[in-house]
């Protein structure tokens, strides 16, 4: 084996690894989430674990697509755009849902979860940061875990204002947020997917 070769595979190696952690940790989040989210009866709250179990299925999708050609590297990269824009769609109908009946969420749990899930996403994003180069797979989880990041950052903000207010209202407007931020990330892989494929030379 030459040398390139072999750091070839050490890069993949190392690849696999950083995307193994942050899909356990985000799939982590999720459970975590799905739990406090239900039981605060916080939609922002379950709309952030959902993204969370988007990223990890985003995860899944790069992990499949190291060491594999440039088109699947692509194909992959689009079905994780598309996978966050059906969190948004779903995230949205779930707001719609809720609006027309539901108590107020409690706040406190609404700002503790946030508080971890922001912890957590910065550990993803050093982790993530340590891999270089024009991968697209790598681009589209970097976007996801940033597009969590400020999600979590409102939503303790949205803890704070139900408190203050005693009102689902602002766990609405943020449920929307997420969607219209989840939809929006899903654009983004889905231009970085296709200037990725004009980058491939073609057979």
């Amino acid at each position: 084996m030459s040398d390139e070769d072999h750091n070839l595979d050490a890069s993949q190696s190392a690849d696999r690894r950083i995307l193994w952690l942050v899909l356990l940790i985000n799939l982590g989040q999720c459970l975590a989430g799905v739990t406090v989210g239900l039981w605060a009866s916080s939609t922002a709250v379950i709309g952030a674990a959902l993204d969370n179990l988007a990223d990890a299925s985003v995860y899944g999708v790069s992990l499949y697509a190291v060491g594999r050609s440039a088109t699947i590297k692509v194909r992959a990269a689009r079905l994780s755009g598309w996978l966050l824009i059906g969190l948004g769609v779903l995230l949205f109908v779930e707001v719609l849902r809720r609006f027309f009946g539901g108590e107020a969420p409690i706040g406190p749990a609404m700002m503790a979860m946030a508080a971890v899930n922001a912890a957590l996403n910065l550990v993803c994003l050093r982790l993530l940061k340590r891999h270089q180069g024009e991968d697209v797979n790598f681009k589209a989880s970097a976007i996801f875990t940033s597009n969590d990041s400020i999600v979590n950052l409102a939503i303790v903000l949205s803890g704070a204002l139900v408190l203050w207010l005693d009102s689902n209202l602002p766990d609405l407007i943020l449920g929307l947020i997420v969607s219209a931020i989840a939809a929006n990330g899903g654009r983004e892989i889905l231009s970085e997917a296709a200037e990725a494929d004009e980058r491939v030379p073609s057979e």
